[in-house]
C-alpha cells in the first residue's frame, strides 16, 4: 500500500490520478490533495476519499507536503508555481511523480542536485516512455533519445497560415485531452521544447543527442536508440492513466489501467521530421537549455504570459514564440542558480513579456 498526495487534484492529471487510486484501493491510499481554483470539485474529492482538508495554492501545498507523510507525491500543478512544491516533496524523501515539468526545467540543477537517484519518476507520457525504454540497456549504451510530438492541431501549416489561427483552434488537440495552457503549448510546440530540456535533465543525455520526431497518431510515445543500432519504443493508445500509474508505483505496473493496442486491427503509424523553420520553439528551447542558469525559467515565464495574452485574444499566435525569443535575448543570467535567482528571473521575464506585449 502506497500513501499518495496529489497536487493539482482538479486538473487533467490530478483527476486521472484519482481514477487510478480509486480503482486500485489495494495499491494506493490518498492521504492529501491540493487544488487550484475549483473548490467545489476539490471538496467533493476530499469527501469521497475521506480527506480532512484541502490545500489551495502552492503555498498551502508546501504546508501539506510538510505535514502529511506520503510514499508518493504527484505534482500535477501547471506552471512555474510548481517549483517550491517540487523542492518540498524531494526534501521529504518521498517518490516525486512529476507531471509539473516546468518545476524541473526552471529549477534545473536546483532540483536535480537535491533529488536522490531514482526519486523523480516522470509522468509525462514521453518521458515515461523514455524511462521504460531505457530499461533495455545501460546509460553508456544510449546513442540518442527520440521524443515524439503529435504535431498539434496545426501540423503542416505554413507560417502564413499560423498567423491567422484562433485560440479556439489552438485549444483542439487532435489526440490528447489536456488543460488549456498545455494544449496551447502543444500547438506552438513550446511544450515539446520544454520536454527536450526535461529529457536532458532527467536522463543526463546531451542536447545534441535528443531529437524530436512528429508522430501524429500519438501511439509511440518516445524511443531510445542504442549504440548497436537497435531502437526501443514504448507504445500504447493515448491514455495518461498508464504513465500516471507507473509514476505512482514505479517500476511496478498496474493491471488493466489502460486499454492496450488492438493487434487484430490494421494500424498505420507515421513519422516525419519537425519543420523548425515554421515551429521555432524547439530550437529556441535547445538554445535556452544549453545556456542553462536561469534561461529556462525565462523561456517558461515569457511563454506563460504570452499564452495568456493569446488565449484572451490580445495577441496573435506567432507572437507567442516571438515574445519568448525577445525576452530570452534580453535576459542576463546571474552567476549561480538559487531558488531566489530562479524566482527573480521568473518575475523579471513576466514583467518584460507584459511590457513587450503592452498588457
Amino acid at each position: 500500500m502506497r500513501d499518495v498526495i496529489v497536487l493539482g487534484s482538479t486538473g487533467s492529471i490530478g483527476t486521472q490520478a484519482l481514477d487510478v487510486i480509486r480503482n486500485n484501493p489495494d495499491r494506493f491510499r490518498l492521504v492529501g490533495l491540493a487544488a487550484g481554483r475549483n473548490r467545489t470539485l476539490a471538496e467533493a474529492q476530499a469527501a469521497e476519499f475521506g480527506i480532512d482538508s484541502v490545500a489551495y495554492g502552492a503555498d498551502e501545498a508546501v504546508s501539506l507536503i510538510n505535514s502529511v507523510k506520503a510514499d508518493v507525491i504527484l505534482n500535477g500543478i501547471t506552471g512555474a508555481v510548481g517549483l517550491e512544491p517540487t523542492l518540498a516533496a524531494l526534501a521529504t524523501g518521498a517518490t516525486l511523480a512529476l507531471a509539473n515539468k516546468e518545476s524541473l526545467i526552471i529549477g534545473g540543477s536546483l532540483v536535480t542536485s537535491v533529488a536522490k537517484v531514482g526519486q523523480i519518476v516522470p509522468v509525462d507520457s514521453e518521458h515515461s516512455a523514455l524511462a521504460q525504454s531505457l530499461l533495455a540497456g545501460s546509460h553508456a549504451e544510449v546513442k540518442k533519445l527520440v521524443v515524439t510530438a503529435s504535431g498539434g492541431p496545426f501540423r503542416g501549416f505554413t507560417r502564413e497560415q499560423l498567423a491567422t489561427v484562433t485560440p479556439e483552434q489552438a485549444s483542439k488537440h487532435p489526440t490528447w485531452n489536456m488543460g488549456s495552457v498545455i494544449t496551447t503549448n502543444s500547438s506552438t510546440l513550446v511544450n515539446k521544447g520544454l520536454e527536450v530540456i526535461e529529457a536532458h535533465l532527467l536522463f543526463d543525455i546531451p542536447f545534441d543527442r535528443i531529437e524530436v520526431t512528429v508522430h501524429p497518431q500519438s501511439v509511440v510515445h518516445s524511443l531510445v536508440e542504442f549504440i548497436d543500432g537497435s531502437t526501443i519504443a514504448q507504445c500504447s493508445p493515448p491514455d495518461m492513466h498508464l504513465p500516471i500509474a507507473l509514476g505512482l508505483d514505479w517500476p511496478n505496473r498496474v493491471a488493466g489501467v489502460s486499454t492496450p493496442i488492438d493487434w487484430e486491427s490494421a494500424h498505420t503509424w507515421t513519422f516525419e521530421p519537425l519543420d523548425e523553420s515554421v515551429f521555432g520553439a524547439v530550437a529556441l528551447a535547445r538554445k535556452v537549455g544549453i545556456a542553462g542558469f536561469t534561461f529556462p525559467a525565462v523561456y517558461n515565464a515569457a511563454n506563460e504570459v504570452a499564452v495568456g495574452a493569446f488565449n484572451s485574444g490580445r495577441i496573435g499566435f506567432l507572437d507567442i514564440v516571438e515574445t519568448i525569443e525577445r525576452v530570452v535575448d534580453r535576459h542576463e543570467a546571474p552567476s549561480s542558480v538559487s531558488l531566489e535567482s530562479v524566482l527573480a528571473a521568473d518575475e523579471w521575464a513576466r514583467r518584460e513579456a507584459s511590457t513587450l506585449l503592452a498588457i
